[in-house]
């Protein structure tokens, strides 16, 4: 009786010490406290490369291109890019491992059973039958395994954080392909006008030789003019094909560049809000994955840290057992049954533990010189595209107007020829450089469309009407995390 109220004594104290809380991690302000790289940077403030709007950054993005194919297309990716597959089975690993730190805190109920025939051999044990069943449960007095827990929830948080990145990555991925389709398509067309100019330059070129006034310098000129074009030509078919195989692949289709691309741009939407600094490294979803990384890594230093301290485990069992041939002792009770518990305290293992909190410390120093890595680049990503954006709505500008004065010299000039005053041959040459100034045009076009795909997925805006959540994890702002302090 004694010695079980010492056990009952024993395992009361160990489940109140069990309850103890763990730490919490450092919050994202204190990450940015503790990185040098940060302490000195102004996040509320405006974006400075060029003015925008600072409300609040808006979901749904792809809906802003008004393009049901677009949204035909990205939704096929997201349902069946190879690369996103590995990236959702990386998630569901992560999940399990949460399952197997949490059974590591919960009781463990074994069932050992004994039995056979002894026919004279020597093994002893065939005589004996039986059946027993145990169960054991180590209290985690210092947090050792709930730190162990956490990290595990803390990783399945940032793998998750990373594939929802990867998501939006293929949604931009897939919307600047399917732009660069669209620019490649009427790359082709614009081309082809041009190899017809050109050949229509070296046909009256001939004819100015035969004639008199020409001679075979201008047709070897302007047939040198129609290879070089024609080169082009070939050149921006290749370039569509590619572009229409690369989108095929994010699409989990057989590269065939049988796509059929859009004849003509997508709208550049409006300008968009773009928040604050400090609102997109909260909502970006590579930043929170860094951010759960040092929770992460937090976590480990604590269960390296109790790793030092004495274990408990706490045993019963019940058994019944029988034999044949032995005669068990007459005081025997049968069945029986006991508890016990087991204490555990590492004395000397030539400083591996001490090294293991070494190694965690430094761990969670580089998660979080990880972060502020990640913090400027994730930084300069945005200001970059603000930049590119206002440059290229510049450029759009300035070429519209190039654009505009190409037609109305091609205009006179095809009225000077039609009154006898000019020359057909300037009339072919002008037609040239209002081709190449829709070229430049539309490249501006395509590539502002493409920086604002690159500015959405910079700000970390999700492409849907509200990102996707896992099930069975606390949730903060779209992203999994576990509890603060359990």
């Amino acid at each position: 009786m004694r010695t079980s109220r010492t056990i009952l004594c024993v395992s009361v104290s160990a489940s109140l010490l069990a309850g103890c809380a763990t730490k919490a991690p450092p919050t994202r302000v204190e990450i940015h406290e503790q990185s040098d790289s940060l302490t000195n940077l102004t996040l509320t403030n405006s974006w400075k490369a060029a003015p925008v709007s600072s409300s609040v950054i808006q979901d749904n993005w792809l809906a802003t291109f008004g393009d049901a194919q677009l949204d035909a297309l990205v939704a096929e990716a997201i349902a069946n890019n190879p690369d996103l597959r590995v990236a959702s089975l990386k998630v569901t690993q992560a999940s399990e491992y949460v399952e197997l730190a949490k059974a590591a805190l919960r009781p463990a109920v074994n069932l050992f059973g004994t039995g056979g025939l002894n026919m004279g051999g020597g093994d002893v044990s065939s005589a004996l039958q039986g059946v027993s069943l145990g169960a054991s449960w180590e209290p985690d007095l210092w947090g050792r395994m709930r730190y162990g827990r956490n990290a595990t929830e803390a990783t399945y948080a940032s793998v998750w954080a990373d594939f929802e990145f990867a998501r939006q990555s293929l949604a931009a991925n897939t919307a600047k392909s399917w732009f660069a389709a669209s620019e490649t398509w009427q790359q082709q067309q614009i081309a082809g006008d041009m190899v017809k100019a050109a050949e229509e330059l070296v046909t009256l070129a001939r004819q100015r030789q035969n004639v008199g006034p020409g001679n075979e310098q201008e047709v070897v000129l302007a047939r040198a003019s129609l290879g070089n074009f024609q080169d082009s030509a070939r050149q921006v078919r290749l370039a569509h094909q590619q572009t229409l195989r690369a989108l095929e692949l994010l699409l989990g289709r057989y590269p065939a560049a049988e796509l059929t691309a859009r004849h003509d741009l997508s709208k550049l939407p409006g300008d968009l809000p773009a928040g604050l600094p400090i609102e997109m490294l909260e909502r970006r979803p590579d930043m929170v994955a860094a951010e759960r990384r040092v929770a992460a890594a937090f976590n480990r230093v604590g269960e390296a840290k109790a790793a030092q301290l004495p274990r408990l485990i706490l045993n019963a069992n019940v058994a019944a057992i029988n034999s044949d041939i032995l005669q068990l002792q007459s005081d025997f009770e049968n069945p029986t049954g006991g508890a016990g518990a087991k204490l555990m305290a590492p004395v000397y293992q030539g400083g591996a533990l001490k090294t293991q909190v070494r190694i965690r410390t430094l761990e969670q120093k580089e998660a979080i010189a990880q972060y502020a890595r990640m913090a400027l680049r994730a930084l300069g990503d945005v200001e970059n595209t603000l930049a590119a954006s206002q440059a290229l709505a510049e450029r759009e500008k300035v070429l519209r107007e190039v654009l505009t004065d190409n037609t109305r010299a091609l205009a006179l000039a095809q009225t000077s020829y039609r009154v006898g005053s000019g020359d057909l041959r300037a009339v072919q040459q002008q037609q040239l450089n209002v081709h190449a100034a829709r070229l430049a045009l539309l490249r501006v076009q395509s590539e502002q469309l493409a920086q604002r795909a690159n500015l959405h997925l910079a700000l970390g805006g999700s492409f849907e009407g509200q990102p996707a959540q896992p099930a069975g994890v606390v949730v903060t702002q779209g992203y999994p995390a576990p509890d603060a302090a359990r």
